[in-house]
């Protein structure tokens, strides 16, 4: 019946003896019934010697209980997987059999699927993910219905539990933490738990009625009674509720108003730790969802939270110490290289980074393990590594407690039970196994030494270099530093020392300033220009006393403290921003990132792998995800622009790209809204049946800094037409409130501000027409009404976001109306005196003083050049179609050039003065000043593009208008 070949000498006598001492069983009936069921089987004969040689706990079962073998073959649970909830349903219904008593019945079902998993992860039936997956799955049924059962015996002498403000019936949330919390579950765990339940009150019994507190502590008590008592049949999980608000002193059951107070007030970063795999297993989903939701904020911050390291670092300690302390080494759960160890590595990214990357946002070590690779917040070989290093030690641990049924995971010490453990495992001998398992565990160790180590040993040499701060910093000091102007520097950081937002800190604060500002100080220093470095830097100081977090995270790396000085002291624009969003330092932390602004297809990849991780349907998240996508892509660009990595033409292809990329998004976040409430709408293409087209920057592919997004909405549907869900709509409908919800998206304020302004006005009919035009009576406006201005307007517009059929159409559309035959002379007239107006009410009569040439609007500026490129393409496309074919003035000019509408050197003159121009411009905007230079400045530019004005145009009276 048994097959011991495969096993060692030592083992396979021990499976003999095991073997033999179940034929002996007293019950003859039950012995038969076993043999015959595995004569049934012959294959699992080498299983069956391997279960009971190297488990010593399954063999004891099996001759106790022969039939809890013989049912498990007859039912093929050995052979295959469970499916979800299978567990539950078959405990529900033994629970559900006439005179079924639950302690007896939990104990009995414990026992019989204990079996089953330590069979199977044995003999390798089934992996790792497996065996945790379904040992939390047995955790949870018997939780779930132990407690519903248990809350109907309560009730039937107390009543319902009901809220005061309410009036609804409560149920118990029971809370798994650790490993159950993550459906890690080991298998001989005990399980940790928190009780909640929504609201106090008291219950609605007719004899007696007693508060919602009392009741849901004598559910708790029952419950872990049921689960934790040691009976004749045995237990069912030991029950650990230390992690409770206030521990072993604390109330056993709390009101979800009780929990949030507790852990916004009294909190600490162990229990935020703690929480990180936090999971309601019991009770009404939807408030379990409810309380996941309010604990989130304590767990997860808003921000990059780099001021839970010190915390961190001293849990690590910890560790360390207990290690050496309690002589841990042989653990392969506390010992250096363990499984806490991987689980710290993981959770401290969580902690860390968990608020902004939702990604981390999950409870189960390997997916966050990705994660922290799809973030570059580990190198994919280290996540190799500890993916690997888990897996073999959570294997190890199961052939360690699977042994016996004990709650180690200590080596074993018996020359027996190691040979057992090596041969689970796959090794012949204990000797292989040791040499694999150190293997693993060194690398864990090298990775968990790696982990937030404290800060350089010269940052920490250096300390006793660092400039005072605080009294004793004068103006001496400062001018020894290099400061050129130290008593005015001074004097802006004794405002900043006796400002009530520093005298009102906390202790925690008070400490990370006293650190950070002598280092400040230092890192101005360095700069060119150190007192307007300082000036610069210090409202982002005043910004994030508050949240010193990001104190802490440019002291636990000077790197990024040097990038922030930097950049601050290059550009005040950049300083603004990151003063508004503090959350952008993140961006400072990786250098080759924040100076290497990707192209359009790495941008949607990692927006859309952004997106990905979000939950679906959580609008304010996906709206919080764009406006951090937008704000730290832009200052990508704008570094790379000031160290001279990015030319002025990438400079707006980038900017251009970040908004097609988001808009593209917005759409498609809008349309999922939208369908999801009104069904889809009749349409003939495949896609949206909606676009999006640019005009203007976006259209031209010029976007600077703060350009607002000029926008068109075309749909091609029957305006007749009707969406396909319960609530129907007609299409004019529905694709007008698809705009105003892209609208709402992009133009929302919200922590990071908004995305971008929109502007709507070159449109058909302009404010007054309709919000979104069918592609048909789009053809029509153009055709019958537009003004000549709107043509113009038109040869910038394209495709930005949408359905390429919708674009298609549009593009027919565009290519038609710029190639028409036009009266050369009415045009020119009717463009210069468009051009006319337009200086006259956006440029200044009076100029600011010395600053005489402004770059957009004065004669010879950008305007100018634009309004040639838009002339041309009206006058000559008939003649030359090419000339329709691009929406960005270079590409026109480079057109006319090649056809002979314009000289080679008035081209290369136009195209060279718009980009000095616009390059001029894009510093000036760095810079926060406004677009005028000096009146002598670009004198050559300027005169060629009169010089070609006047060609085309005719000489104009300076006093007309074309005036500098």
């Amino acid at each position: 019946m048994i097959d011991s070949a495969g096993l060692p000498a030592e083992l396979a006598a021990a499976a003999g003896t095991a073997w033999q001492h179940i034929l002996d069983h007293q019950d003859a009936a039950a012995v038969s019934g076993l043999t015959a069921a595995l004569a049934a089987h012959p294959e699992i004969a080498p299983a069956l010697a391997r279960v009971l040689a190297c488990s010593p706990f399954a063999a004891g079962l099996v001759r106790r209980q022969p039939r809890l073998l013989s049912a498990l073959l007859e039912e093929g649970l050995l052979q295959r997987s469970l499916h979800p909830g299978e567990l539950q349903a078959e405990l529900g219904q033994r629970l559900a059999e006439p005179g079924a008593e639950l302690n007896p019945v939990l104990r009995r079902f414990r026992t019989r699927h204990m079996l089953r998993i330590v069979w199977r992860d044995f003999c390798r039936e089934s992996d790792t993910l497996e065996t945790v997956r379904d040992t939390s799955a047995l955790a949870e049924a018997c939780i779930v219905l132990a407690q519903a059962q248990l809350q109907q015996q309560l009730q039937a002498r107390f009543g319902v539990p009901r809220g005061r403000h309410s009036g609804e019936a409560q149920q118990l949330i029971v809370i798994a933490m650790g490993k159950l919390g993550a459906g890690e579950l080991n298998v001989s765990s005990d399980i940790d738990l928190i009780f909640a339940y929504p609201e106090s009150g008291e219950t609605d019994g007719e004899r007696r009625s007693i508060s919602n507190s009392e009741f849901f502590t004598k559910l708790g008590q029952g419950l872990i009674s049921a689960l934790d008592q040691v009976t004749v049949d045995g237990f069912v999980f030991r029950v650990d509720m230390r992690l409770r608000p206030y521990g072993e002193s604390g109330s056993l059951a709390l009101n979800f108003a009780a929990l949030e107070e507790y852990y916004q007030d009294q909190g600490r970063d162990w229990e935020r730790y703690a929480l990180i795999k936090a999971r309601p297993v019991s009770g009404d989903p939807a408030r379990g969802a409810e309380l996941t939701a309010m604990l989130r904020p304590f767990v997860f911050r808003r921000y990059v939270d780099f001021g839970v390291i010190e915390s961190l670092r001293s849990m690590k300690q910890m560790i360390n110490s207990e290690v050496r302390r309690r002589g841990l080494q042989e653990d392969v759960k506390l010992g250096h290289g363990g499984i806490r160890e991987v689980e710290f590595i993981a959770q401290c990214f969580q902690l860390i980074r968990g608020g902004r990357d939702l990604g981390l946002q999950q409870r189960e070590l390997l997916q966050v393990l990705e994660e922290c690779v799809a973030l570059r917040c580990l190198p994919a070989a280290t996540v190799a590594e500890l993916r690997a290093a888990y897996l073999f030690l959570r294997d190890s641990e199961h052939g360690i407690q699977g042994y016996q049924d004990q709650q180690t995971q200590a080596l074993p010490a018996d020359a027996l039970a190691r040979l057992a453990l090596a041969t689970v495992m796959g090794f012949a001998d204990w000797d292989g196994y040791l040499a694999a398992l150190a293997g693993h565990r060194e690398r864990v160790a090298a990775h968990f030494r790696d982990l937030i180590a404290a800060p350089e040993d010269e940052q920490e040499d250096a300390a006793e270099e660092l400039p005072p701060w605080g009294e004793d910093l004068d103006e001496d000091t400062l001018a020894s530093l290099g400061y050129r102007e130290a008593a005015s520097s001074l004097e802006q950081l004794q405002a900043l020392q006796q400002s009530t937002r520093v005298s009102t800190l906390q202790a925690e604060g008070q400490d990370r300033l006293q650190q950070f500002m002598p280092r400040l100080l230092l890192a101005c220093a360095e700069a060119d220009n150190p007192d307007r470095a300082l000036l610069r830097t210090l409202p982002f100081v005043t910004a994030v006393l508050r949240r010193s977090a990001y104190l802490a995270l440019l002291l636990e790396n000077p790197p990024a403290l040097a990038e922030l000085v930097l950049l601050c002291n290059a550009s005040p624009w950049i300083a603004e921003q990151l003063e508004r969003h503090p959350v952008l330092l993140d961006e400072l932390l990786d250098r080759g990132s924040l100076y290497n602004a990707p192209d359009k297809a790495l941008l949607g990849t990692g927006l859309r792998q952004q997106v990905a991780r979000l939950q679906p349907g959580d609008l304010e998240a996906q709206m919080d995800a764009l406006r951090y996508f937008k704000a730290s892509h832009v200052l990508r660009v704008a570094a790379s622009e000031l160290v001279g990595r990015l030319p002025l033409m990438r400079v707006s292809d980038n900017l251009t790209w970040i908004a097609e990329v988001i808009l593209e998004q917005v759409l498609a976040v809008a349309w999922s809204d939208l369908t999801a409430r009104f069904g889809q709408p009749q349409r003939d293409s495949e896609g949206y049946g909606f676009a999006i087209f640019g005009y203007g920057k976006l259209g031209g592919i010029e976007l600077s800094y703060s350009s607002d997004l000029d926008l068109v909405f075309i749909y091609d549907a029957d305006v007749q037409g009707v969406t396909d869900g319960e609530r129907s709509i007609d299409n004019v409908k529905f694709y007008t409130r698809l705009g105003q919800r892209i609208i709402h998206i992009l133009e929302t304020r919200m922590a990071m501000g908004q995305l971008y302004e929109v502007d709507m006005r070159l449109r058909p009919s302009g404010a007054s027409g309709l919000l979104a035009s069918s592609l048909k009576g789009f053809r029509s406006y153009q055709e019958e009404t537009a003004w000549t201005w709107e043509h113009q307007a038109l040869v910038r517009a394209r495709l930005v976001a949408g359905d390429p059929a919708v674009g298609a159409g549009f593009d027919a559309v565009r290519r038609d109306i710029l190639g028409r035959t036009r009266d050369e002379a009415a045009l020119s007239a009717e463009v210069v005196a468009m051009r006319e107006r337009m200086r006259k009410e956006l440029l200044p009569a009076r100029p600011p003083e010395g600053h005489d040439f402004d770059l957009k609007q004065s004669a010879g500026g950008i305007v100018d050049i634009e309004f040639m490129v838009q002339y041309a393409v009206l006058a000559w496309s008939h003649r030359v179609p090419e000339l329709a074919r691009w929406s960005d003035n270079i590409r026109i000019l480079e057109t006319l050039s090649g056809s002979g509408l314009l000289t080679q050197s008035e081209s290369k003159a136009l195209i060279e003065a718009y980009l000095a121009f616009r390059s001029v411009a894009h510093q000036l905007a760095l810079q926060q000043l406004p677009g005028r230079v000096a009146g002598d400045d670009y004198g050559e530019q300027r005169a060629s593009v009169k010089t070609v004005w006047q060609r085309l145009f005719g000489t104009q009276d300076e006093s007309t208008g074309q005036r500098d």
